[in-house]
């Protein structure tokens, strides 16, 4: 009977690297992959392209996680993004840095990532089964082995990488929830993180569907709160059901109970304009179109998707022509360009997600190793542990980083 050095359950990103990472040490590693597609995730991030990483220090990746960022200090200290990056160039995938320090390869194909990472796990001797992994075997306080469908693997150290409940059709099924209760962990809460927003204006966002902002100020607030709990410049975009687009999805990781009137948004469509000179640009747009009509005077201030939605909430007479216009309506035009607020009523399902906010109780696990503090040569990395961050590669960087530190300890016990 065969016995593994690593028997690692999930082919995703942190599983793959945990098993290149073991392989290159010496140890015999066995993925256990239930999908007929390796990697099927990774091959989709980033819209197909796969931000692989932030090209940043080990600070900002902290300052970008949103959940247990202290838990993944020695992690990301041991292997950070400049070594990510070293790693998929060395391997022959020349990367680039786009907008935001985001981290993509040159060809601008995720499968690229996914191929590279399974093809070096093959090269180093990493044998790769398609089985679905049921149960987690353990003996006396040890994890020993994993039973599928159709086999049972024995191995000293047994690797839960099998990552959340975010995109279940390429293979998230959460079943390492499972695996990690059966072993005495402790999971908290599953929710949806970066994940698009509905909102109660349904109706206006669906007005205003494919509309696209850059350049705008979105800020999250909380019923309660007097400092919105997130606020950034970057770009969103509108949808059928509200809003969606890289502010509203980082924003997302902010929200931890959702109920109805809880959070709200607001977008400063005009950021570099404080009102006053808000105020004296919308004066010179008004001068140069003297007798217009309201309707029709606002084609250099904002989208002309949104001009309507506006008009209709300022409460002006779209006819009104603009010479007419009083302080007090300029006023009430302001504010919806400086706060124009949507009222979020609910995240999109999970399925919709990227990642899942939520997993495996941190406390219970070592920073340093990843190692069970319940069951001896039990690890768990990557999304399943209760970690994410924003959008801009930090995930991903953080999945590396836990499958590595994983597979230094378990080189360093075997």
């Amino acid at each position: 009977m065969e016995r593994f050095d690593a028997l690692i359950i999930g082919g995703g990103a942190a599983g793959l690297m945990c098993a290149v990472q073991t392989a290159w040490g010496g140890g015999s590693v066995l993925v256990i992959e239930h999908e007929r597609v390796v990697a099927k995730k990774l091959r989709i991030t980033g819209k197909g392209r796969c931000n692989v990483t932030n090209n940043c220090d080990p600070k900002t990746v902290l300052d970008n996680t949103v959940s247990n960022p202290r838990f993944m200090y020695s992690a990301l200290s041991s292997f950070s993004p400049e070594d990510t990056m070293a790693f998929f160039e060395m391997l022959g995938v020349p990367l680039k840095t786009e907008r935001g320090n985001r981290v993509f390869p040159v060809s601008d194909n995720a499968n690229d990532i996914a191929e590279c990472l399974i093809n070096t796990a093959k090269q180093a001797g990493v044998k790769i089964v398609r089985e679905n992994a049921r149960e987690l075997l353990i003996e006396d306080g040890r994890a020993v082995g994993v039973k599928c469908d159709n086999d049972t693997f024995f191995g000293k150290n047994i690797v839960v990488a099998t990552g959340g409940k975010s995109y279940p059709k390429t293979g998230s099924t959460g079943d390492g929830y499972s695996f990690a209760r059966a072993a005495g962990h402790t999971v908290t809460d599953i929710t949806p993180s970066l994940v698009p927003m509905v909102t109660a204006q349904k109706s206006e966002c669906a007005e205003m569907m494919g509309l696209s902002l850059r350049n705008v100020t979105l800020s999250l607030c909380e019923k309660g709160k007097d400092k919105p709990v997130y606020s950034e410049l970057g770009e969103m975009l509108f949808t059928h059901f509200g809003v969606s687009g890289p502010l509203v999805l980082s924003a997302s990781a902010h929200i931890s109970d959702m109920k109805n009137g809880r959070y709200h948004l607001l977008i400063d469509l005009k950021p570099a304009l404080d009102r006053e000179k808000l105020d004296k640009r919308i004066l010179r747009d008004f001068e140069s179109s003297k007798n217009r009509d309201f309707s029709n005077s606002l084609g250099q201030l904002l989208p002309a998707k949104m001009i309507p939605v506006i008009i209709r909430r300022t409460g002006i007479d779209g006819a009104k022509k603009v010479n007419q216009l009083t302080r007090q309506e300029r006023e009430r035009l302001i504010d919806e360009i400086k706060s124009f607020r949507l009222d979020v009523s609910a995240l999109r399902p999970i399925d919709e997600a990227i990642i899942t906010r939520g997993g495996v109780d941190v406390r219970e696990i070592e920073p340093k190793t990843m190692r069970s503090k319940k069951t001896e040569g039990l690890y768990f990395i990557g999304e399943v542990l209760d970690i994410d961050a924003y959008t801009g590669g930090f995930n991903l960087q953080l999945a590396f980083a836990s499958a590595v530190s994983a597979a230094k300890s378990i080189m360093h016990n075997s």
